[in-house]
């Protein structure tokens, strides 16, 4: 039974527009396009969120060396992004013995933009987790030094606290700061535009009640890639209907095929 069926006891409404909280890909091979057309849904893309980088000279207030720390801890792309925008800035040589802790598969293979992927040492999580991610990191926090790149209003703090009880050494610089984006003319004055709005970030979650501060669901099916993105939903009193990584689904194109396989009739 479908969480939203279950907890209003009602046949929830047919899916036929879905809202992926994200830009929109690049290439029209995206495998979003071909869900689309395999379940006749239209997908809209819009990023829910902006993302502001802190310049060097106000990062340089922090006081924080990247040069002295041994390993990286990465989260999101866009943390990337800043990272090595930062290093870039203040002329910082990253050295070649840098280790990687990447908390999903697809982000560990993001740092090919930047590193020579075979010769660094690069570890990811095996789902997706916090949990995932912190079992790999114990494995070598005896001996390392992690920074842990995040955004200037970073509200999730599973990961500080994970490495301050295991005592690990390291420093969380804010590199970026997270701006809500005027949501209005794509949800409509109501809201309730799509029948699946699709979350990649906590943030994404915040800017929805910035927008709407009295958001109710009303039977908008609700999905959300990674835990902390997962938790942020539930603690804003929403109903999940569709998560992502699990095992059988690792990404969110394949979660949602998941979910509307079981739920309305291929074209």
């Amino acid at each position: 039974m479908l969480k939203n069926e279950a907890k209003k006891g009602a046949t929830a409404p047919a899916i036929k527009k879905i809202l992926i909280t994200q830009p929109r890909p690049e290439s029209d091979k995206s495998p979003y396009f071909e869900l689309g057309k395999k379940y006749g849904v239209t997908l809209d893309f819009h990023p829910f969120i902006s993302l502001e980088g802190i310049p060097a000279k106000d990062f340089r207030k922090q006081k924080i060396d990247i040069s002295q720390f041994t390993a990286v801890i990465f989260t999101s792309r866009n943390a990337i992004d800043h990272f090595f925008r930062i290093c870039e800035e203040m002329k910082v040589n990253v050295s070649q013995d840098t280790k990687y802790f990447c908390i999903t598969e697809q982000i560990a293979l993001y740092l090919q933009k930047f590193i020579l992927y075979r010769k660094r040492k690069v570890f990811y999580g095996a789902d997706g987790t916090n949990k995932s991610m912190f079992d790999v990191v114990n494995k070598h926090k005896e001996n390392e030094k992690f920074l842990y790149p995040c955004s200037e209003n970073q509200q999730d703090n599973d990961i500080v606290s994970w490495m301050k009880s295991h005592k690990c050494e390291f420093a969380t610089p804010f590199m970026y700061r997270t701006i809500s984006n005027d949501l209005k003319p794509v949800l409509g004055v109501d809201s309730h535009n799509y029948d699946i709005i699709c979350f990649f970030t906590p943030s994404g979650v915040k800017s929805l009640f910035d927008n709407f501060p009295g958001y109710q669901q009303n039977g908008t099916r609700i999905g959300a890639f990674g835990s902390n993105t997962s938790r942020a939903v539930e603690e804003a009193g929403l109903v999940l209907d569709i998560k992502a990584p699990q095992p059988q689904t690792p990404s969110m194109v394949a979660a949602l095929e998941q979910y509307l396989s079981a739920t309305i009739k291929k074209k």
